[in-house]
């Protein structure tokens, strides 16, 4: 088995404008963009320093308004895309873009859980990096699901790519939070969305090296801050944030100021 199966290997960010999203992010989050080369297809790679962590494309590149809406999405690693997008259909999820290739790059499906929330299963040509060490800034240090369902979600998951409860933290009216983890580390947590959370999804936490130093950043950019600061079991600081374009994500830190 590969070493990037059942892990996030990619995320990716589908902007109305893309050029815009990449100066907020290169400002809030410290990215570097280059143009991946992809002949009749806009796609942006962003990188933390030397190593690629994101893509970014128009969102009128994926079918335009009726078909796609911005947001970030993030690629789980597979050994067999079509084999593991009928075990998507067969476990009660739905397969949203037939499993294809993209060339010299890898083989990709577009999937949904039983409730909603998007991911993608991704199988690529060579073997990917699984990941920077924890906390490195301007990577990923947390997803976090938004469930429908959380129980449900984690029978979902765990059936699909063996993942493994880790603790587990009750938040009183909130419900539970269900720490997951590959490998035996945990990478994420799951609950039952709250009734303000229109539909599920998956949230993405980017590392940052200060929690109000990017909060500053955020708002000066032009985004706008919905959650925190707020310290987390453990000791993080974390907040959750709107892009200028209205699309949500988040970020994590080991110190507050």
């Amino acid at each position: 088995m590969s070493a990037g199966h059942g892990k996030f290997v990619w995320y990716e960010l589908a902007a109305r404008d893309a050029p815009a999203a990449q100066a907020f992010y290169a400002r809030v989050l410290g990215w570097e963009a280059k143009d991946a080369g992809m002949e009749g297809f806009p796609y942006t790679i962003l990188s933390a320093g030397p190593v690629p962590v994101a893509g970014l494309c128009p969102l009128a590149a994926l079918g335009g308004e009726g078909s796609a809406q911005p947001g970030w999405v993030g690629y789980i690693g597979v050994e067999d895309v079509d084999a593991y997008a009928g075990r998507v259909q067969e476990s009660g999820g739905a397969l949203l873009r037939k499993p294809e290739d993209i060339p010299g790059v890898g083989r990709f499906a577009v999937a949904a859980d039983p409730h909603g929330a998007v991911f993608i299963l991704f199988r690529g040509s060579t073997e990917m990096a699984t990941g920077a060490p924890a906390g490195t800034p301007g990577h990923v240090g947390w997803h976090e699901l938004y469930a429908g369902d959380g129980p449900g979600a984690f029978a979902f998951y765990s059936k699909l790519f063996g993942w493994t409860k880790a603790d587990t933290m009750d938040m009183g009216a909130m419900g539970v939070y269900q720490l997951f983890a590959v490998d035996g580390v945990p990478v994420g947590g799951m609950m039952t969305r709250p009734p303000e959370v229109p539909a599920p999804f998956w949230l993405y936490y980017f590392n940052v090296e200060s929690i109000e130093a990017a909060i500053r950043r955020t708002t000066e950019a032009g985004g706008k801050v919905i959650m925190g600061p707020a310290e987390v079991p453990g000791g993080s600081w974390i907040a959750q944030a709107l892009d200028p374009q209205g699309v949500i994500f988040a970020m994590v830190a080991p110190v507050r100021g």
